[in-house]
């Protein structure tokens, strides 16, 4: 059972401001200067390409760290060690994917939605697929992120869950409809420095609790948490080296390369030079906030080294343990508990309305646009105006949709993990066939895709039904020695994870060989895997039907002509210039060439749809 704590007047007024100056932020820029700040979707959708490279990179730090960071992190450090801290290595390799492939080939096509680049490339068949997937996929994420925190706050602090959801989600809705991609900017650097403010407080006070920092070092080092480099090349193993960089670096290229909650952010700096440094900046951004969330870990661990919550029944899941150490560290602080919990909602109300205005960009991009003909003869306002009931409808349904988060009995970081790999390896599997792979066409893609998708989602069952041994899981031993008392009589919640384990444990002879191997994977690799059966599939099947013809050289990834001119000593395909004024005072062609010179073109064929 989970142990209540109670907030007071202060944690109370802390967190309401915290909310209101997020309203107050998407009010600014709904009536900034008579509303003429919003004339047209795209300054709604991408604030007409004019906001510079630092709040950007402060915005896709702030929804990347969402509360599930802030509250998964520590308690996966508590259990496993800071081995986990090696995905700072993944974001580094991220970033030098998004930044040679992925920002010069979006930026200079000039578009809002990244779907748009794949009906380019391949069709429309393609592009429904990959909208749908990614419209799933955000659906159900943002509710689950919103849900799962707002559970483990509301069992330790006594706040209402409902109407924590119901607040936290109309706020966030609020200000995303009114204010557009500059509210929600905006809005994320400010709740980004609330997140920073938040972590900071729990280190520094858990040094203070427990005598000073080194002690919590030296605490954590005995019981091997601090242990950062495990080589063992067994992919089954869950915080391995090479499983944490490179298995998640191809779910992170997904979400930052292909991904239009990401892409949409990048897309709205003032040039592509801008757009490479808010990433860079980012990256050094989401690092720092990484490693201090991890670090609250072993601060748990110094605090609870003997007296585990979970087996003293004082909690009754991980999730709820870094709010736990939270109420119990500021217990004597009225507005400290109330400090941490804004920067968790911060990081909920930031990727939430990343979200759900990512949504409405692709659901104009890709399914008003091309389907419905009288979008071109709207005016101005009434396109943004719909806009914006898009965003507030996706805001009311991710609402709607956190009730279904409480199926997934999981703690917060696999469950994310596990569902970003099932759906975003597929994905970027396509994007590469596109922007990497000349001789790659439609039928490809498309067949592809299908493979990805029912490849990875047949590992993420099987390894749901049949969870991996517990000598996979690296769980580091807790103790229950320095527990004044412990009742094991009191009933705990029903926790579907440890029901799954138990029901695995006692019918351990009959799980099947496979259940050991294939389904014991770690999560991080099924975005790879989903990758490269894409990318396999796709290239065999392009070949079998004749490859590409007459390829646009705009939707190769530049990085590809300069890497043919280097091979075969020709002269490179003029790409666009990437200046801020060509792109603003000029903009690119919504069809054909895109500015660039087809006489030299990689692939001299026809191109081929479904």
């Amino acid at each position: 059972m989970a142990e209540n704590h109670v907030f007071h007047t202060w944690d109370y007024v802390v967190f309401a401001s915290m909310l209101l100056v997020s309203t107050a932020v998407g009010l600014f820029y709904a009536f900034k200067w008579g509303g003429a700040g919003q004339r047209t979707t795209e300054d709604f959708l991408v604030g007409n390409r004019q906001i510079s490279a630092y709040p950007i990179a402060f915005s896709l730090a702030a929804s990347f760290m969402s509360a599930v960071a802030l509250i998964g992190y520590p308690a996966e450090v508590y259990n496993t060690g800071l081995n986990i801290l090696m995905l700072n290595v993944a974001r580094i390799l991220t970033t030098m994917a998004v930044c040679l492939v992925y920002i010069p080939l979006f930026y200079r096509l000039n578009i809002i939605s990244t779907y748009e680049y794949i009906n380019r490339r391949f069709g429309q068949v393609v592009r429904y697929q990959i909208v749908f997937s990614f419209m799933v996929y955000m659906v159900f994420y943002l509710g689950f992120v919103t849900y799962a925190p707002s559970f483990a706050l509301s069992q330790v602090t006594g706040m209402d869950l409902w109407i924590s959801v119901a607040i936290t989600g109309l706020v966030c809705t609020l200000y995303t409809t009114l204010g557009g991609i500059k509210a929600v900017v905006w809005t994320d650097v400010f709740q980004l420095c609330i997140m920073v403010i938040g972590l900071l407080a729990v280190l520094i006070q858990g040094s203070i609790h427990v005598g000073s920092f080194g002690k919590i070092w030296n605490i954590a080092k005995s019981s091997g948490r601090t242990s950062l480099f495990d080589f063992d090349p067994d992919p089954r193993k869950r915080y391995t080296f090479w499983t944490v960089s490179f298995g998640a670096s191809f779910g992170w290229t997904s979400i930052y390369g292909c991904n239009q909650v990401q892409v949409q952010r990048y897309l709205s700096c003032k040039s592509e030079k801008e757009a490479r440094k808010a990433v860079i900046l980012n990256m050094f951004g989401t690092c720092i906030l990484f490693t201090l969330s991890c670090l609250g870990g072993l601060v748990m661990y110094a605090v609870y080294e003997n007296c585990d919550p979970i087996k003293a029944n004082r909690v009754s899941t991980t999730d709820e343990l870094t709010p736990l150490l939270v109420m119990e560290l500021f217990d004597q602080m009225p507005g400290f508990p109330g400090l941490f919990v804004a920067s968790a909602y911060s990081g909920t109300l930031s990727t939430i309305s990343s979200g759900i205005n990512a949504l409405a960009a692709v659901c104009i991009e890709d399914l008003i646009k091309p389907t419905w003909k009288p979008w071109g003869q709207l005016s101005s306002r009434k396109k943004t105006l719909i806009s914006k009931l898009l965003a507030m409808t996706f805001g009311l349904i991710t609402i709607g949709l956190t009730g279904v988060s409480s199926l997934m009995g999981r703690n917060i970081i696999q469950a994310t993990l596990t569902f970003e790999g099932i759906i975003l390896g597929p994905i970027l599997g396509v994007f590469t066939l596109g922007a990497l792979f000349p001789k790659s066409n439609s039928k490809g893609a498309c067949v592809g895709w299908f493979v990805g998708v029912a490849l990875s989602t047949w590992i993420g069952i099987g390894g749901f039904i049949y969870p991996p041994s517990s000598e996979f899981k690296e769980l580091l031993e807790t103790s229950t020695a320095g527990c004044l008392e412990i009742n094991a009589t009191v009933p705990t919640a029903v926790n579907v994870t440890s029901l799954l384990t138990t029901i695995t444990s006692t019918k351990q002879e009959k799980r099947p060989n496979i259940a050991e191997t294939f389904y014991s994977l770690s999560f991080f690799y099924y975005s790879p895997i989903a990758w490269l059966s894409t990318v396999t599939v796709g290239l065999s099947v392009s070949m079998l039907t004749d490859g590409s013809e007459n390829l646009d050289p705009c939707l190769i990834a530049p990085i590809v002509h300069t890497i043919y001119k280097y091979i075969f000593k020709t002269k490179p395909t003029p790409s666009i210039t990437e200046t801020n004024d060509n792109l603003m005072q000029h903009p690119v062609p919504r069809e054909g060439s895109n500015g660039c010179d087809n006489s030299t073109v990689l692939n001299p064929i026809k191109s081929t749809k479904l």
